[in-house]
């Protein structure tokens, strides 16, 4: 029959494109490749042009239209002409999501159903062929848990309208029918996906790139805040004690040189990620900045010992509150507590003086206690910053303590 003649054509059409298409896909892989480009770009998506060439199926029934060998040939030539032009405005609209879901979407597909029932009831032969081209047009457009239903509901009404009219071919119809239904959906279908996947993994490389800038920033924010400072009050009180002390001097600027080196040292580590703040060594470094700058420290610490992820947590916000303390507050006395319990760890710092100048009321103040308060948010915490109940500027942190912290040590053998 000449409708199979041109399915089997259309078939090998259809692997000679993607035999070519292979070719062509590993070819720019291979330029890419070595021309530094990445080789998971995809190229151009899939469009409506790709099915289009399937129309050619449908010659068989245009042949015998030619040749006078349908009756009333204005019926078949206006029905085929509209089945054609569905098809055109089905598988142009599969390619986009909102369209492919439009109700003129399925309205268009419903037509061309009752269009191929009627005509390849009406005609049989090469008619049928229309069969495999609506459900090219239907698996263009299905997605999902139904396209199994759909694929089989289809097949039944071919194979049913091709057997009251051809008998025991109705087995091909059928078969032809469920094969281009079921292989067009699953091509589209894992083509989204791949572009989709691809998309996502895009996403996620610009968000981490996008967090690794702001890690980066607030630890240069944070180092290069508290260092600086730290040099600039040790320097002052170098050049104030060089005219009665020259050996008090000489031990700030030690003092200075020392914190140069260190803070060159964790900028490397901050720079590659791993650096690791100790409570312990911010508190010793708070105590030097404050007495360097005219303030008295009063440290208090109580409760149980805490993780290496809480003290280095903690010790950014030391940092952070004791260098606001030593530039903006003109205080007398800072008072550092930490104390900690088995469900929370917690730090209070709080000063005499007049605080940041952006701290009126309550709240978080500038940059940098901003990427403190998301630092510790995003380990579970809380940040709160502004003026004490009895004057100065108070900044409380809070964080939760793990279950390993929480646990007693377990005892030891002698």
């Amino acid at each position: 029959m000449s409708w199979r003649k041109s399915a089997v054509s259309g078939w090998r059409a259809w692997q000679q494109a993607r035999d070519e298409w292979k070719a062509d896909n590993a070819r720019m892989k291979a330029h890419r490749r070595k021309h530094g480009r990445p080789a998971e770009e995809l190229g151009p998506p899939p469009t409506g042009f790709a099915l289009l060439p399937w129309l050619l199926m449908g010659l068989g029934a245009a042949s015998n239209l030619v040749q006078g060998k349908t009756p009333h040939p204005w019926v078949g030539g206006l029905g085929l002409f509209l089945f054609n032009s569905l098809y055109v405005y089905v598988v142009f609209r599969a390619f986009h999501k909102v369209t492919r879901h439009a109700t003129s979407t399925r309205v268009a597909v419903g037509v061309m159903t009752l269009l191929t029932c009627g005509l390849a009831g009406t005609y049989g032969g090469a008619w049928l062929a229309l069969f495999p081209l609506l459900g090219l047009a239907v698996g263009a457009i299905s997605r999902g848990p139904y396209l199994g239903k759909v694929g089989l509901a289809l097949t039944v009404l071919a194979g049913t309208v091709a057997g009251l009219r051809e008998g025991w071919d109705a087995v091909s119809v059928s078969y032809g029918t469920f094969l281009s239904t079921m292989v067009t959906a699953a091509i589209l279908s894992l083509s989204e996906t791949v572009r989709e996947l691809r998309d996502a993994r895009e996403e996620l490389a610009r968000r981490a790139v996008e967090q690794e800038r702001l890690r980066f920033s607030r630890d240069l924010h944070d180092l290069l805040g508290h260092t600086l400072s730290v040099i600039v009050v040790k320097s002052e009180a170098a050049r104030r004690l060089a005219p009665r002390s020259m050996d008090a001097a000489l031990e700030q600027v030690s003092d200075i040189e020392a914190v140069g080196r260190q803070a060159l040292t964790e900028i490397r580590e901050a720079v590659t990620g791993y650096r690791e703040g100790s409570l312990a060594t911010e508190l010793d470094r708070a105590r030097s900045a404050l007495t360097a700058a005219g303030i008295s420290p009063v440290v208090r610490q109580s409760g149980r010992p805490l993780s290496a992820q809480t003290e280095a947590l903690l010790g950014w916000v030391v940092r952070e509150a004791v260098t606001n303390t030593v530039r903006y507050s003109g205080a007398t006395t800072c008072t550092i507590t930490v104390d900690s319990t088995p469900e929370r760890a917690r730090l209070r710092v709080s000063d005499n003086g007049s605080g940041p100048a952006d701290a009126a009321t309550p709240g978080i103040g500038g940059t940098g206690l901003k990427g403190l308060t998301e630092r510790l948010a995003t380990a579970g915490g809380s940040l709160k910053a502004g003026p004490g109940l009895r004057g100065g500027f108070t900044v409380t942190a809070e964080l939760p303590v793990g279950e390993r912290e929480s646990q007693p040590d377990v005892a030891l053998p002698a």
